[in-house]
């Protein structure tokens, strides 16, 4: 070891003691940091991450490393010197070795004088050091591959240039061998084993946090094997030509030969040990959770997890394959006999594809794909199926994909929470999974099945749906008995038992028209009916299949049977006829549902079911109430949710008397309303204030603004700190598991709640009540009653708002729990009704004071969008307490945004970074310089001399 230590102490000290290091050291740092603030645009960007910053590693480190080993070998083969190694009593593998260990410690200086970077994300973020420790590690490995294949190159030519070459080159083809632009040309597989081949892939496998072991050993098998072959090269110098040697000559190209086969058989065995890793992000991103793996121990019945992918996908999609794979083929590890986990192709079969389209519901996706030729457009598959006995449930590529970019050019296509959404999937087939027979028992009526159809009329693809009807219901019939009856009826026959006239008085059910140009009619209704409850069963407009019609069937029994699933009823502002004085775009943003991103999130997990209050009564079947943006309710509206409190439902409310909404010329605008709750809020001790809060720790949005160029007003789009955006991080979120799991939040115009906390009502301390502080601004927030949101730059250049004088934190969302007392006790009732007077001590109330948080214009312009829908998701389960997919749901990666900065504040966090490496250069300098003034030559008599003032040590005295 000695030797090894010796020969890098001497390529260590050539390589200090010429400008060599430096030159290379200083244009990699101020390229990475370039590339970092401007290219990257970090600022811009604001996100609390480095992983940009190790984006462009692989290329810097490809031309850093290719610089260092160019002259490592070539350098002594041309001055002969290379000769005098072999021959001392050092072995082969020492030397290599020893100047491997050189380079890469130069490499490692670099890298240590990057740390600058994530220390200064710290400070204006909540940057999480997994992927931040995870990249440093992927690149000393990349660099450790790219030395080790340098070095085998420069000790093939003399010529230091031709080994730059070669090396780059090399290296290029090595790490663009797992990219897209291979990958694209090639399906599934082929793509897979390209990434396995490649260092780019790896790369970024490990970049995000996981130290998977196949990742590692693959770096150290590159490392080892172009090592090895080195050393064979170096020897192979030595070698004669002779017949006596043949022996020697191929020992010694077969021990790196044997290694190179036992080192790839190794690799190979290691690619099925998915679960042999370690994930450093802070929330475990890439980890199968505690919950997952309780809820696979817990299954009764076999699991399928199937995926429905094909070979030739669009070339975005085709490197999550392997992902997705991997994550089933865990779940598969992890749940043992009881799960089975299968991956197939439909295109490849025939009757596959037929059982996945009929039975399943499963279809194939168009995508556009281009090339550098021509366009085409794919049909390919990509599902995930998860059955559990007879229930199951299809992830499509709407459910697995999230596309972000504001152009074509600009697309980022990333895995949602796959966890998640499995988890999720499985749970909700396992707990909704019931035979026929048992959903039929829970009936508390039978049920009967009406079928409206005009078979002489019906479309070529409905031309079977008799057939399929009839199959189907007595399928049913058979499991249920008694308790299902069918008729199937032709409202044209003479006599039928419903006519046309009497379907539209009865049930207001009207004909479908062919087509357009067809103007015959035809019926083709279903209605469900249990007891009063009546559902209409709803054929897909591309026909009518027995799977789905059976599913549709059972799911709509499910609803009229109590305890299957939990039903969310959703209270919401009616679309307002649209002001015929505005623009027509205005108009139409006046008609837009701005809710559908929350009803698209709530029915993930339960059954959204929209209510209307006027009538003094929540549905029996809700086990959940939203009140979302109320107005103007009056005593009936009121009463309904006072009285479901009062039966122990959980009510969650977003409320306050501000309203976001969208304005002339894209500018956003509030409106004072009143939502009628303040009196029933008063009864239970909360107040919603008539205030909006604004933070100086905001989420900046783009905003029109207005500028004066000499004379002239231009409007420009500029993105703004915006104090209205309430940016809530994780010491103002409360100790509560609605909230534990949140990383981060935006609360868009947001209004003070207090809550007064006491014991019991009336002083009863028998029914204490539990306040819980749900959400808060920061210390450095204050209040406003303006409704006029827009900044004024010229009487405020800085901001553009009036900074408030009395900043301190301020409640924004509450959770209560407990006993209510009536705010209609004593009083009469607006409806021929009881009063309930007291609720159940587990009563649950959450009061969030921001309506825009759920508001789909909020989600265009905020970051931190996805956490809103989370909170609202959490706070169902917490209603239900059903809490164990709250922090999976969390645990996906969010937008950890930077602290709001001033343009010089900026500068100035830049500029530090720029000096910290002038700084430590200097300081290497400096170093280098006095090593070199203190150096002595070596007398030729064998007694020290001193150099005379002003001498340059030799090149001997210097090795």
């Amino acid at each position: 070891m000695s030797h090894v230590l010796s020969v890098a102490r001497k390529e260590l000290r050539a390589y200090f003691l010429s400008p060599i290091a430096l030159i290379f050291l200083g244009t990699f740092l101020f390229v990475t940091l370039f590339t970092f603030f401007w290219v990257e645009q970090f600022f811009a960007r604001n996100i609390a991450d480095v992983r940009p910053l190790f984006a462009w590693f692989p290329l810097l480190l490809l031309f850093l490393c290719s610089a260092l080993t160019m002259r490592l070998w070539s350098e002594e083969q041309r001055a002969g010197t290379l000769e005098i190694l072999l021959t001392l009593p050092v072995k082969a593998y020492q030397l290599v070795l020893g100047k491997f260990l050189a380079s890469l410690g130069l490499v490692g200086v670099a890298l240590v004088l990057t740390f600058g970077v994530p220390i200064t994300v710290s400070f204006l973020g909540d940057i999480d050091w997994g992927p931040v420790i995870g990249g440093y590690v992927a690149s000393i490995l990349l660099a450790g591959a790219y030395l080790a294949i340098g070095l085998w190159i420069s000790s093939q030519t003399e010529n230091q240039i031709v080994s730059l070459i070669l090396s780059v080159v090399v290296c290029s083809l090595l790490y663009l061998l797992g990219s897209d632009v291979l990958t694209q040309a090639v399906g599934n597989e082929g793509a897979e084993i390209l990434a396995a081949l490649g260092t780019g892939s790896r790369f970024d496998s490990i970049t995000r946090g996981v130290l998977d072991l196949r990742d590692l050993v693959y770096y150290l098998s590159l490392i080892v094997v172009f090592l090895s072959l080195n050393v064979l090269s170096l020897r192979a110098k030595g070698f004669s030509s002779g017949s006596r040697t043949v022996g020697k000559r191929q020992n010694a190209i077969l021990v790196p030969v044997l290694a190179a086969a036992n080192v790839f058989a190794f690799n190979v065995m290691l690619s099925g040990l998915g679960f042999a890793r370690v994930d450093l992000t802070e929330r475990g991103e890439y980890s199968i959770s505690n919950v997952t793996k309780r809820l696979l121990r817990q299954l009764d019945e076999p699991l399928l997890i199937r995926g429905y992918f094909s070979e030739k996908t669009h070339p975005l999609l085709a490197p999550m394959v392997p992902r997705i794979r991997d994550m089933i083929e865990e779940y598969g590890e992890l749940g043992g006999a009881r799960v089975e986990t299968d991956y197939v192709d439909p295109r490849e079969d025939e009757e596959l594809e037929k059982e996945a389209r009929q039975l399943y519901g499963i279809e194939s996706f168009p995508f556009r794909v281009a090339s550098r030729l021509d366009q085409a457009v794919v049909n390919s598959y990509f599902s995930i199926l998860v059955k559990y006995g007879d229930e199951f449930e299809v992830l499509n590529f709407d459910d697995l994909i999230e596309i972000s970019g504001t152009n074509p050019s600009n697309i980022e296509v990333k895995l949602r929470n796959l966890e998640y959404d499995m988890t999720r999937t499985i749970k909700k087939v396992a707990f909704g999974f019931e035979s026929t027979e048992a959903i039929f028992s829970k009936l508390e009526e039978p049920a009967e099945l009406m079928a409206f159809v005009t078979p002489d009329t019906l479309p070529e693809n409905f031309a079977d749906a008799v057939e399929t009807i009839e199959a189907v219901a007595q399928e049913l019939q058979e499991q249920a008995g008694d308790e299902f009856e069918y008729r199937i009826v032709n409202p044209d026959e003479p006599g039928a038992y419903e006519s046309r006239e009497s379907l539209a008085q009865k049930y207001g059910l009207r004909p479908y028209q062919v087509s357009l140009l067809d103007e015959t009619t035809f019926y083709l209704h279903m209605l469900l009916r249990v007891g009063d409850r009546m559902e209409r069963v709803v054929p897909s407009p591309e026909g009518i299949t027995k799977a789905e019609l059976k599913e549709s069937i059972l799911e709509s029994l499910k609803r009229a049977a109590p305890g299957f699933l939990t039903t969310v009823g959703l209270s919401k502002p009616e679309v307002q006829p649209p002001n015929p004085q505005l623009p027509p775009q205005l108009q139409q943003q006046q008609q837009r549902d701005l809710t559908r991103a929350l009803s698209q999130a709530l029915s993930e997990n339960t059954e959204v079911e929209e209510v209307d209050l006027t009538e003094g009564r929540v549905p029996s079947n809700v086990d959940v109430l939203l009140v979302y943006a109320p107005k103007d309710f009056g005593a009936k509206q009121r009463f309904a949710i006072d009285q479901f409190l009062m039966r122990g439902g959980t009510v969650l409310l977003f409320s306050n008397p501000f309203h976001m909404k969208a304005g002339f010329g894209g500018n956003l605008q509030v409106e004072k309303v009143s939502s009628g709750l303040s009196e029933l809020l008063d009864a239970y001790g909360i107040t919603v204030r008539d205030e909006l809060v604004m933070d100086l720790q905001n989420e900046g949005i783009p905003v029109p603004v207005q500028r004066d160029l000499g004379g002239f007003t231009v409007r420009e789009v500029r993105n703004v700190s915006y104090p209205f955006f309430v940016d809530v991080r994780p010491g103002s979120l409360g100790d509560s598991v609605v909230t534990a799991g949140l990383p981060a939040l935006t609360l868009p115009f947001a209004s003070p709640v207090i809550v007064e906390e006491k014991s019991g009502e009336d002083g009863d301390e028998a029914s204490p009540r539990e306040v819980v502080t749900l959400i808060e601004s920061s210390p450095d927030s204050w209040t406003t009653t303006r409704t006029d949101v827009q900044p004024d730059f010229e009487t405020h250049p800085e901001n553009g708002f009036t900074v408030g004088e009395e900043r301190k934190r301020r409640p924004l969302a509450a959770l209560v729990t407990g006993s209510f007392t009536s705010a209609f006790d004593g009083k009469e009732a607006p409806i021929d009704s009881e009063v309930l007077v007291q609720s159940p001590d587990t009563t649950r109330l959450a009061v969030v004071g921001s309506t825009a948080v759920l508001n789909d214009l909020a989600f265009q312009l905020s970051r931190q969008a996805s956490t809103g829908l989370q909170l609202v998701q959490n706070l169902v389960d917490w209603g239900v307490a059903d809490t164990e997919l709250l922090s999976i749901r969390s645990g996906g990666t969010f937008a950890r945004t930077l602290k709001p900065l001033e343009p010089s504040e900026r500068a100035v966090y830049e500029y530090v970074n720029y000096g910290i490496v002038i700084v430590a250069l200097g300081l290497l300098v400096a170093v280098t310089y006095g090593r070199r003034r203190r150096m002595k030559p070596i007398a030729l008599d064998g007694t020290k001399t001193a150099p005379p003032a002003g001498a340059v040590p030799s090149a001997e005295a210097q090795s």
